[in-house]
């Protein structure tokens, strides 16, 4: 075999052959790979307060464990004061929710409708719409069901997690260091301002999207309940991890507030007040907040952060839908730095 040979058609066919294989193990391991992406995504949340502790004087073990001191205080007020109110306010809905007669507020939907366009045939508008509301409801209990039992189980998220995430606050300088010395001494300098650009950029984009989040939330929720719209710390709270799926908040958030507001009142007078509220809060955070907090942290044009959603629910369901953003803001670093190594360090250079 000839060099010529090699190089012309047996690498790139050991590259792509290589790329699959690698690309089937992660698919093979994608609840390892889940659960560790979810702690990494913690750590870079709460390594700031690690590091308030640690500049006090304090050793890293120490820090560490003052911090999960005070996540567990607040995650203790979150269940002890939140929740409680959270699952009230949703007992209520589902009481209103069983006292409202859908099926006559549909036939006085389409009475309203057909006076304007009487070549309508009556009860044909109010059956198609009940059967889409009906499929919507049994779809959504579906991907209930398989968010509990599918990709990562609630076990794994409520145990499994912490405890990684508590070591990689303990050992991140150790596991940065253990990496750092698996690659050779040519590498060592690029590998090392890789490592570090990456680990900024993803904290800073983590911290920022968990930010961007909580505003939204907040905001729906002191908006719906300025009006009088019952059950606005639940929709509050949708409406925020909504928001952590970016350009499909608007929608998760306002959708349940409008069925809720015509529980409520029994007509469509709240709509445009709703409307205008989840519309206010999107254009001050596109406006103001997420250009403020974000920066150029996630430099990605609004289409392909879309289909890099599509493409991670499709995957791996919501927590795909959640982690594709991050994941694709760390791969697009690394292959941002590892260019701009290629084009600086002559010793990167193959």
């Amino acid at each position: 075999m000839t060099d010529f040979t090699y190089k012309k058609f047996i690498k790139p066919i050991l590259w792509l052959v290589g790329i699959v294989i690698f690309f089937y193990l992660l698919y093979l391991l994608s609840d390892i790979i889940i659960i560790i992406s979810i702690a990494i995504l913690l750590s870079f949340i709460f390594a700031p307060i690690v590091a308030v502790f640690e500049g006090k004087g304090f050793s890293r073990l120490t820090a560490t464990l003052f911090s999960f001191g005070i996540i567990g205080l607040l995650v203790y007020l979150v269940l002890s004061v939140i929740i409680p109110k959270f699952i009230l306010q949703m007992n209520h809905l589902i009481v209103a929710l069983q006292k409202f007669d859908f099926a006559q507020e549909l036939k006085s939907i389409e009475t309203a409708i057909i006076s304007s366009l009487p070549f309508l045939e009556p009860g044909d508008i109010s059956s198609r719409l009940q059967d889409f509301f009906s499929l919507q409801i049994v779809n959504s209990f579906q991907n209930l069901t398989s968010l509990l039992s599918g990709i990562v189980s609630v076990v794994a998220i409520l145990v499994i997690v912490p405890f990684i995430t508590f070591f990689f606050l303990k050992d991140s300088k150790r596991i940065l260091q253990g990496m750092l010395n698996l690659m050779p001494n040519k590498y060592f300098e690029m590998s090392y301002w890789i490592l570090k650009k990456v680990s900024l950029q993803l904290g800073l984009f983590v911290r920022a999207w968990i930010f961007d989040a909580t505003f939204v939330g907040v905001m729906i929720g002191f908006g719906f309940y300025f009006i009088g719209l019952e059950n606005a710390l639940p929709l509050g709270v949708i409406a925020g991890l909504g928001h952590l799926i970016r350009y499909f908040g608007p929608i998760i958030g306002g959708i349940p507030a409008i069925i809720i507001s015509i529980v409520q009142f029994g007509d469509f007078s709240q709509v445009p007040i709703i409307t205008f509220i989840v519309l206010l809060t999107y254009a001050l955070d596109n406006g103001f907040v997420q250009p403020y907090v974000f920066g150029k942290s996630v430099d990605m044009h609004p289409i392909m952060i879309i289909l890099l959603i599509i493409a991670g629910g499709t995957l791996f369901g919501l927590i795909g839908m959640l982690l594709a953003v991050p994941v694709a803001t760390v791969i697009k670093t690394f292959a941002k730095e590892i260019y701009f190594a290629t084009k600086n360090y002559k010793i990167a250079r193959v």
